[in-house]
């Protein structure tokens, strides 16, 4: 399986979505969203991995990368995939709720700070 249909698939399940559900939201066919993830088509074109990529709030260089039409950049610093997975979880959450978030992390980051 490409790395894009790992991440893809791995994106959906994350977002607890249904490829039907991605289909309304994007106006990509849930067929095709389908042989995305099962790693049937290997270079989807760019704007739907614009759709995609807006759809669960990542960064479109990403799944550019991941379908090859950009090259892999080194990073400075490695990307922690917890980070990443909390984010992703954040990202449907409301004001509201991401404000209570940010005063949790800061009251985990002070506890931590006094032990």
């Amino acid at each position: 399986m490409s790395d894009l249909a790992q991440e893809l698939s791995r994106l959906r399940k994350l977002r607890g979505k249904t490829l039907r559900a991605v289909e309304e939201e994007t106006g990509v066919s849930n067929a095709y969203l389908s042989q995305l993830e099962n790693g049937l088509v290997k270079r989807p074109r760019p704007h739907v991995l614009h759709k995609l990529a807006d759809f669960y709030e990542i960064a479109y260089e990403d799944l550019m990368t991941a379908a090859g039409y950009l090259s892999r950049k080194e990073k400075k610093r490695p990307v922690d995939p917890e980070l990443v997975e909390i984010q992703l979880m954040s990202a449907g959450l409301s004001h509201q709720q991401k404000k209570e978030l940010k005063r949790f992390i800061r009251f985990l980051q002070q506890s931590e700070e006094e032990e």
